[in-house]
């Protein structure tokens, strides 16, 4: 192992941001590299995995950054942790790993892991930087989806997150001034995860003049075709969906749930026919209710095998979210042979080629013609569920974009 990195990531395997970011340690790791990985928090046993600092150290900046914004923002626990300024992190320039590393791949080191000046820091040390964008954050003023709005395409300021503190001058507008400069003056090199993702980082002020590499999240894709279960006659098709937090509002599972009903009016027969399978949390009870077909909750699914035995045992894989920057759930779907239905409106497109790996429904901006939409999708995709031939497709085209050593071998070549 001649090469060594070190990926700074806030965790090892809580968010997709941390999981795809140790898959590409493990990918490198197998290809030879001396990968390396610092976090706050350790979750896996990994000894290539270690914590950057004390705990005490790491609650610390944790808390005295969070109080920064919670002064900022008036006292709105609602978006304490939509905002982050980046204000406040830990000397991770000085750990043993980054001084003995070739190269520094920075992940999603918010909530006072990395300060921006802390980024100085590192990019003074004289090594290559490279910085996966995993959202919106690098390019806005301190939030990592903008939603509808579109001040980070000029200075940020009046920041609606900010609620009544929002002004000119406010924390939104001092951090875009702050990453301005930090941009000015370091050399780093910036990665987006999708090509909607570098769309975005072209409209922003920040990064418009940036040369933005596209190179996509790695996945475990299967290298044969997956054991899928045999669909006797009179079992139902199943529809997987899954999420941390399946009512998180950018989820769409009101959309969701209104596309099953619509699915339920216009297609009787195959919604009598039809199961819905979620993963994940619903953060209020009422979420579970009012589907229009069966439906059956999996709770958290722990570890990739769980993860691939629930994709194996089911036909389609739905995401109604509003924008994905890279939806993993639609790119794990078709490495185990579920037929992906999606909006067209994000990383979606990178992932799916509409009527040929799967459905991509056109963006709508009223609900309820959304709705009919996916339903629409959720019907082409029961007519092909089973179908041999869009099943190897499938898992070829994820496999070519997705794959772990592909992925890696893509971000060495960065260096």
């Amino acid at each position: 192992m001649d090469k060594k990195v070190v990926f700074l990531s806030r965790s090892d395997l809580r968010g997709g941001a941390a999981i795809v970011t140790y898959r590409l340690m493990t990918a490198m790791r197998e290809l030879g590299v001396d990968a390396r990985m610092l976090v706050c928090e350790k979750l896996s046993d990994s000894p290539y995995v270690e914590y950057c600092a004390s705990r005490l150290r790491i609650e610390y900046s944790f808390l005295k950054e969070r109080l920064n914004v919670f002064l900022h923002n008036g006292l709105d626990r609602s978006t304490l942790f939509k905002i982050d300024p980046a204000t406040d992190g830990l000397p991770v320039w000085n750990h043993p790993w980054v001084k003995e590393a070739d190269a520094i791949f920075i992940g999603w080191v918010n909530q006072g892991m990395v300060s921006l000046q802390g980024i100085e820091k590192l990019s003074g040390l004289g090594k290559p930087l490279v910085w996966v964008m995993h959202d919106m954050w690098n390019m806005t003023g301190i939030c990592h989806h903008a939603g509808d709005c579109r001040r980070y395409e000029a200075e940020c300021g009046e920041c609606p997150l900010l609620g009544k503190c929002g002004s000119g001058g406010d924390m939104s507008h001092m951090t875009w001034e702050r990453k301005k400069n930090l941009y000015s003056n370091c050399g780093i090199r910036f990665v987006a995860v999708s090509s909607w993702l570098a769309g975005k980082a072209s409209d922003s002020s920040l990064l418009r003049d940036r040369d933005i590499a596209v190179i996509p999240n790695p996945f475990p894709i299967p290298e044969t075709e997956t054991h899928r279960r045999e669909r006797n006659a009179g079992d139902p098709v199943r529809i997987i969906f899954g999420a941390a937090r399946l009512d998180d509002p950018i989820k769409g599972l009101p959309v969701l749930k209104e596309a099953l009903k619509t699915l339920k009016e216009r297609y009787p027969e195959e919604a009598s026919n039809m199961e819905l399978i979620t993963f994940g949390t619903f953060k209020n009870p009422e979420s579970v209710e009012d589907f229009a077909i069966t439906h059956r909750h999996l709770g958290v699914l722990s570890g990739e095998d769980a993860i691939r035995k629930a994709y194996e045992g089911c036909d389609i894989v739905v995401s109604s979210s509003d924008f994905e920057t890279l939806p993993g759930t639609l790119i794990e779907g078709q490495a185990y042979g579920c037929i992906p239905v999606a909006f067209d409106h994000g990383g979606q497109r990178d992932i799916i080629a509409h009527e040929e790996t799967g459905w991509l429904a056109p963006w709508d901006d009223d609900p309820k013609k959304r709705a009919r939409l996916l339903a629409e999708g959720i019907a082409w995709a029961y007519r092909h569920a089973g179908d041999a031939e869009l099943t190897e497709r499938m898992r070829r085209s994820v496999g070519d974009k997705f794959g772990a050593y592909s992925v890696a071998r893509r971000m060495l070549a960065l260096l």
